[in-house]
């Protein structure tokens, strides 16, 4: 909806307590924790409904809120046996019948454990696992130092509830080792992060006691790689009938190859750690600064969304983004500042939620993406909802920081400057799917979660940045470009990257070639394709419901086509602002998630380009069939991809009537 006219504000409506907002649903001393709140459905994005005048005419225009992460979400409801198709055991498989079943063949092979038998389309499986259990969301990076190592990381349940895997190959991904981290003893204790002697920083947002157990659940996996070629993973940990949160950091040192990780223990490799119903952490990235001429050369940052609730009523009150560096290779994390800023001319109503807090604080943010600069400064896009009055869409911004001090010494701070816009977030239209907790983002075709995060090209030799999102412009989901040519000091929007109409394309991921010349840089987006399904744009009251048995559904009563369209996944590659971006399809089509990964097929995908043109796509998908279906609880399985491709190149033209499987 796009209102014209002269537009006057008549009145704020604040979510309601039940149905539109977090409502007294967060405070420190309740029974439940904010990822079991969240899971259940009791606790959901807070809207805003604004009435305003349309000429003459009293309108009212309603906005969500950003909302914690899928990754966390889905998370939370494996732990509790909550299914997004049914109410059916939602663990890493199901429990089995406990009979006997006849020999399949899982692929496996003499002299590996991988197996490779699951590979195929000329694809290379990443996660060596020989489960049946859902890998998904996956980001993907190399080493400075040598190219041909790569380090990736994933969702990962193979061992039960949702944990964060890690993925490493030293032969430029044609063979992959994966591990999940072996540092799950740390002991949620928020108390012991207070500033010592040996260590200045603060590494907790609330402080208080602990657990004093470890944590359930995983979510949200971030890689990088520093100028040393040591490897950096990063991830956020939380429990599902507490409301301890944490965010960790840790290294592989050089010569690990990614294939080894230090243990996460007392205060090292902490970054942050909670345990109260007044903060939630969510939805990281990690950056590394690998430029040898740059005075910040190995610094690494993350950057991630705190979720902050009234210590009162226990309503929500924002979700900025905040910031930590290290100086010392993640020994020691500064102490985490939120970095999202505030804007007279960007972001309003920001003290909605708390008159307390600045009326142009930019504070209803989420998925947040930095990136290092060749002069050692950082640029973090994330997406933002304090629009003015009168406007239901989002919108992209990004924050300029200049980053300085010592880690160890308790001095280093990022110094972000007021945000710029790097672009509109067109949400009108969206559909809706019912995956149990009411109407949430979603592609219908696939029933699985989605959202409009934005994402930043990680090679910026020459101070180019790329920034990529989907939206709803088009009235369907699109990827949308971004550039800017200063650093992300300005930004402007460059078009749709996608030539073909007709399907819906989301997950992006975009990175830069390191053969960028002047204003010719050569530009890579890889992205999710699938069928959309008949009156797509008409979400039906309570949203749209799955017609996939597989998935729970039922076929009587259903939106036509929902749960069962295809998807495939593709790369991009354009130059500069010359869209729409020619295409190749890099995977086979593959079927929605079914059984227990019904609902989920991350929060992201990822892309890296790691010599000339060769662009390294990372992508989850369901080719490969559970042979034990429906004991082992899934009939499609997802599994992480990867293939060596050659970048494409050239402005294609607008296609209408675009199919699954082919360019």
């Amino acid at each position: 909806m796009r209102i014209r006219g002269r537009i006057t504000v008549v009145g704020l409506l604040a979510a309601g307590a039940t149905a539109l907002g977090w409502a007294v649903l967060a405070r420190a001393s309740g029974e439940d924790g904010i990822a079991k709140r969240a899971a259940r459905g009791q606790l959901k994005a807070a809207v805003l409904k604004m009435k305003v005048q349309k000429d003459g005419q009293e309108v009212t225009v309603t906005r969500t809120l950003p909302f914690l992460s899928a990754g966390t979400v889905v998370a939370a409801q494996q732990a509790l046996g909550i299914s997004a198709g049914d109410d059916r055991e939602e663990a890493a498989d199901a429990a089995g019948t406990g009979q006997d079943l006849p020999t399949a063949d899982l692929g496996s092979g003499p002299g590996s454990l991988g197996c490779p038998g699951r590979d195929s389309n000329g694809n290379k499986r990443v996660n060596q696992d020989c489960s049946f259990r859902r890998q998904a969301e996956e980001t993907i990076t190399f080493n400075p130092l040598d190219p041909n190592e790569l380090l990736a990381g994933q969702n990962d349940s193979r061992v039960g509830f949702n944990q964060c895997g890690i993925d490493w190959s030293t032969d430029n991904g044609k063979h992959w080792g994966d591990l999940l981290p072996p540092f799950r003893q740390k002991l949620n204790e928020p108390f012991s992060q207070e500033p010592t002697a040996s260590d200045p920083n603060r590494h907790t947002i609330g402080g208080g006691p602990g657990t004093e157990h470890t944590y359930d659940a995983a979510s949200d996996p971030a890689v990088a790689i520093d100028a040393f070629g040591r490897g950096y993973f990063s991830c956020v940990v939380f429990d599902i009938l507490s409301n301890a949160s944490a965010l960790f950091v840790t290294q592989s040192p050089p010569g690990a190859h990614g294939s080894f990780f230090f243990n996460v223990t007392f205060r090292q490799w902490m970054v942050a750690e909670d345990n109260n119903g007044l903060v939630f952490h969510d939805k990281n990235f990690i950056a590394a600064d690998t430029y040898p001429s740059s005075p910040n050369r190995d610094n690494v940052y993350v950057t991630w969304t705190v979720f902050r609730f009234s210590a009162t009523t226990g309503d929500y009150q924002q979700s900025p983004i905040f910031g930590s560096m290290s100086t010392d290779g993640g020994r020691h994390f500064s102490t985490p500042e939120d970095i999202s800023g505030s804007s007279d001319t960007l972001c309003f109503f920001g003290n909605f939620f708390d008159p307390t807090l600045g009326e142009h604080k930019c504070d209803f943010n989420q998925g947040s993406d930095p990136i290092v600069l060749p002069n050692g400064d950082l640029e973090v896009i994330f997406n933002n909802g304090n629009t003015p009055a009168g406007n239901p869409n989002g919108q992209q911004l990004g924050v300029h920081c200049h980053p300085t001090g010592n880690s160890a010494t308790g001095t280093a701070h990022l110094n972000c400057v007021e945000p710029a816009k790097v672009g509109n977030d067109i949400i009108t239209g969206e559909p809706q799917c019912d995956f149990g907790r009411g109407p949430e983002e979603c592609i219908p075709g696939a029933y699985i979660r989605t959202n409009d995060f934005p994402r930043i090209s990680r090679n910026t030799e020459n101070g180019h940045l790329y920034a990529v999102w989907q939206d709803y412009r088009n009235q369907e989901y699109d990827i949308q470009l971004s550039i800017s040519t200063d650093s992300g000091l300005t930004w402007h929007e460059a078009g749709t990257v996608n030539p073909d109409r007709g399907l819906d394309h989301y997950f992006p991921a975009v990175d830069k070639a390191l053969t960028a010349n002047g204003f010719n840089d050569r530009v890579g987006v890889s992205y999710y394709r699938t069928e959309r399904v008949p009156n797509e744009n008409t979400t039906p009251t309570g949203g749209f419901l799955t017609c996939n048995p597989n998935q729970g559904g039922d076929p009587t009563a259903c939106s036509a086509g929902v749960g069962l369209g295809n998807s495939d996944y593709v790369l991009a590659g354009g130059t500069g602002a010359q869209t729409p971006y020619d295409f190749k399809v890099v995977s086979p089509v593959f079927a929605p998630p079914d059984g227990a990964q019904t609902g989920f097929n991350g929060d992201y995908s990822g892309l890296t380009i790691n010599k000339g043109t060769d662009a390294h796509p990372i992508w989850s998908d369901t080719r490969n069939v559970d042979p034990y279906a429906p004991a082992n609880g899934v009939i499609h399985d997802e599994d992480i991809f990867t293939d060596n491709v050659g970048l494409p190149n050239g402005q294609a033209r607008v296609t209408l009537g675009a199919t699954i499987g082919h360019r």
